[in-house]
């Protein structure tokens, strides 16, 4: 583990922006490096692109928006949209990203997330984050094991609540009402998803959407805008609430 080094690593290009960017500017702001990867290039975001042209427009919008909130780096780890399943070979390859970064602080999506991608994800984290320490868990690359267990928090579900409708109950609020407009701008930097959203999501507007969710969120705090997680505190991960130390 290196101290003031932050992982975010989630299913698609605009996942980031509008479930956890607002922290991953304040982290930066604190001094942290932060990094960014997705899962995949989003090569099924779209109602009328071939998967190939979709998929490159969209890491170039995700390179943007990790750029945008001060990213060191951004990274897709190439697995196909819709198509992440957790086997040996995914669990290495999340484990190598881990091992390339040495991250003190791991972000991904929320176990009980609302499609497979997000929830398959959360699982391979995890994972990665109790196996990535291991001297004999031998990835692809050669890659030298973590120095430690990492803190690990997981994203906001879409919308606050879980595949019933039932509320999440975070464990950490972060306020990002300093930070929201360039949360916001970040996330413009997806120009591709308009089209897409409306027709899979009935979201016209995707910006104004990410806003409404966070000012619910921020309501519970007594702010402007917030956003939450809920940190994973299961053995042998660390107990202290870092995010929250952090960022206090």
């Amino acid at each position: 583990m290196t101290d003031r080094i932050a992982l975010a690593l989630l299913p698609h290009p605009d996942d980031m922006e509008i479930l956890c960017g607002g922290t991953l500017i304040r982290l930066r702001e604190a001094g942290w490096q932060v990094h960014v990867a997705t899962m995949t290039p989003g090569d099924q975001g779209s109602p009328d692109q071939p998967r190939e042209v979709i998929a490159a427009i969209r890491r170039e919008e995700a390179r943007k928006g990790a750029e945008a909130i001060g990213a060191a780096t951004y990274t897709c780890l190439e697995f196909d949209d819709v198509r992440i399943v957790f086997d040996n070979d995914a669990r290495m390859r999340v484990a190598a990203m881990l091992r390339k970064v040495n991250p003190a602080l791991v972000i991904t999506t929320a176990p009980d997330d609302y499609m497979f991608d997000h929830i398959i994800t959360s699982q391979l984290v995890r994972d990665a984050c109790f196996n990535a320490p291991m001297p004999n868990y031998v990835t692809p690359g050669g890659e030298p094991p973590t120095s430690s267990v990492p803190h690990l928090y997981y994203t906001d579900t879409l919308e606050g609540h879980d595949m019933f409708g039932r509320r999440i109950e975070p464990s950490c609020f972060v306020d990002i009402s300093a930070q929201m407009e360039r949360k916001a701008a970040a996330l413009a930097c997806h120009e591709s998803q308009r089209a897409w959203l409306l027709k899979q999501h009935g979201l016209d507007d995707y910006i104004g959407a990410m806003r409404r969710w966070c000012a619910r969120r921020g309501e519970e705090i007594g702010v402007a805008y917030a956003e939450a997680f809920r940190q994973h505190r299961g053995h042998p991960h660390p107990q202290n609430d870092l995010v929250g130390e952090t960022l206090a």
